[in-house]
């Protein structure tokens, strides 16, 4: 029997949700990729379904990353503001292309005398959520330095990043296109995607975290299809290797048998 809770009805993903910005995402297909599709419809998914997926949201002080996990999470905005101490963490259950599917969101601390204690939490994270606030251009240039701390703990080449520029309602549309134009220049030279949200009226939010479940559960799957498909590979060739090994011992032996 399963120990993991049941997934929601309003956590059930049934295609690929769309990038924010096509000008600064990580996949700009309309689907999940093919073989990933098929893998789901006959059940070749590995150990995906059992496996919980580790993400990491990281930012400076006060730019809404708890806001941003409760208003997912809890669907609640709370306007009195508590910093983290340390870290703290959400587990979402989703359905993806009828395969279950866990995310384990770590909220970290921003603030400086925390973040010893926040980065020992940094490794293994599968994707990287890297925040700043839309009306303080400071907390967008400090996300370099998010994102080399939390690589610090963690394979580049193996991570997916995003880039989220949190308090949407209270930028102004000027304000906005400004800071915008920046985020995106910066997201493509992460590599991240980039979204803009509001914990306060809930825009955007849940379309992001249903991305990030997606694009995590889209690599999680490719690498079990690649492992499963190294692991016959390496078989057929440990088969002939001791095959051959076997025949050149047999062939020794016969041939001192015969001195």
């Amino acid at each position: 029997m399963s120990v993991l809770p049941p997934v929601r009805k309003d956590r059930i993903i049934g295609q690929l949700p769309k990038c924010f910005n096509k000008g600064a995402a990580l996949n700009t297909e309309d689907e999940f990729k093919s073989k990933v599709k098929t893998a789901c419809q006959q059940q070749r998914t590995g150990t995906v379904g059992f496996k919980i997926s580790k993400v990491i949201v990281v930012g400076d002080l006060a730019v809404g990353k708890t806001c941003l996990i409760n208003r997912f999470c809890k669907d609640v905005f709370d306007k009195n503001y508590k910093a983290t101490i340390g870290v703290d963490f959400e587990m979402e259950r989703f359905e993806v292309l009828g395969v279950p599917f866990s995310l384990q969101l770590w909220d970290t601390a921003g603030q400086e005398r925390f973040k010893c204690i926040a980065s020992t939490y940094y490794r293994g994270a599968q994707a990287v959520i890297i925040v700043f606030d839309l009306t303080d251009v400071a907390s967008l240039e400090h996300t370099r330095q998010w994102l080399e701390d939390a690589m610090k703990e963690n394979d580049p080449t193996s991570v997916l990043l995003f880039l989220v520029g949190t308090k949407k309602d209270l930028s102004s549309p000027a304000q906005y296109t400004l800071i915008e134009q920046d985020a995106i220049k910066l997201a493509d030279q992460m590599k991240a995607e980039y979204w803009a949200v509001s914990a306060l009226s809930g825009e955007n939010v849940r379309e992001f975290f249903f991305r990030v479940a997606s694009l995590t559960f889209e690599t999680n799957v490719l690498a079990e299809l690649e492992k499963s498909g190294s692991r016959r590979i390496g078989e057929v060739v440990q088969i002939n290797s001791n095959s051959n090994n076997l025949y050149a011992t047999s062939k020794k032996k016969q041939t001192n048998c015969c001195q």
